[in-house]
């Protein structure tokens, strides 16, 4: 006997299909909702599908030409620089965990956590807290911007004297890059 998973509703022909009962993903005001494809649209042939893919093979021939223009060429050399661009002899804080990640140098701090990442400019930084917990090992830095808006991340440290040795290490880095910013 099969059994079925999930609801036995369908939607309304002509209705959206929107929220996060038909859609696990749906994220309101992020996702947009997912559209249905009309049921008179037809489907691709095989002339059409070889088209497409005569296209897609012709798409970097046009890409080339596009970095022939020397607007194209100027950015590609700003990149090199920015990547070629030696780091000054400056401080630089770093702490990480199997999840977390902090960096904080000459170009300002970047926050790392799990696949998701955030990188804030010295001029973007209102103020950078720091906060041990009590008891456990989790270390926890917070980025404060301008605009009243603030990302926390925790790091778990090996030892509880990890602790003294991160809260100097990103204090020389502040003291290096932020006062200059301002």
């Amino acid at each position: 006997m099969e059994q079925r998973i999930g609801s036995s509703s369908q939607p309304l022909k002509g209705e959206p299909v929107t929220g996060a009962g038909f859609d696990p993903a749906f994220i309101p005001g992020l996702t947009s909702p997912v559209t249905e494809e009309p049921e008179d649209a037809k489907p691709e042939t095989d002339d059409e599908a070889e088209d497409a893919e005569v296209a897609e093979q012709d798409a970097p021939a046009a890409e080339d030409e596009a970095e022939d223009e020397p607007e194209a060429v100027a950015e590609k050399a700003d990149d090199a620089e920015e990547a070629d661009e030696p780091a000054p002899d400056g401080p630089v804080f770093e702490a990480a965990d199997r999840r977390a990640r902090i960096v904080a140098d000459h170009k300002g701090v970047r926050l790392a956590l799990d696949d998701q990442e955030c990188e804030f400019r010295w001029d973007e930084i209102g103020a950078v807290e720091t906060e041990t917990a009590r008891f456990g090992k989790r270390f926890t830095v917070t980025v404060h911007t301008p605009d009243r808006r603030w990302y926390p991340i925790e790091i778990e440290a090996k030892a509880r004297s990890d602790f003294k040795r991160w809260d100097e290490e990103l204090d020389a880095v502040l003291d290096a890059y932020f006062e200059d910013a301002e």
